[in-house]
């Protein structure tokens, strides 16, 4: 999904825009999340940016793109850009250090 976000409409209302969007974000990451896994992947990852146009736009983790719609929403913006791309991961073996939970 590559897509901007317009936060300007003659008859709805700013906020309902922002619940709008991410709505629709929701309902993308659960489609891609729902898709087959290829055969070498444990899990579904997503490379995120988002920014106020596709050339300002920052890498963000898939988990904190609510707290920047909340953030453009706070400062009014005319409209944002989001990107997010599926790919397929795998899981890494964590340490033995880490997994004694020191």
């Amino acid at each position: 999904m590559k897509k901007t976000f317009t936060l300007s409409h003659p008859k709805i209302a700013y906020p309902r825009l922002i619940e709008a969007a991410k709505s629709d974000v929701k309902k993308y990451l659960k489609r891609e999340r729902n898709k087959a896994l290829p055969e070498h992947a444990d899990f579904w990852g997503f490379d995120c940016k988002f920014g106020q146009s596709e050339e300002l736009a920052e890498v963000i983790h898939v988990a904190a793109i609510n707290e920047k719609m909340d953030f453009a929403e706070s400062q009014e913006w005319p409209a944002f850009y989001l990107e997010i791309l599926a790919t397929a991961e795998t899981r890494t073996q964590r340490p033995d250090s880490e997994k004694d939970g020191s």
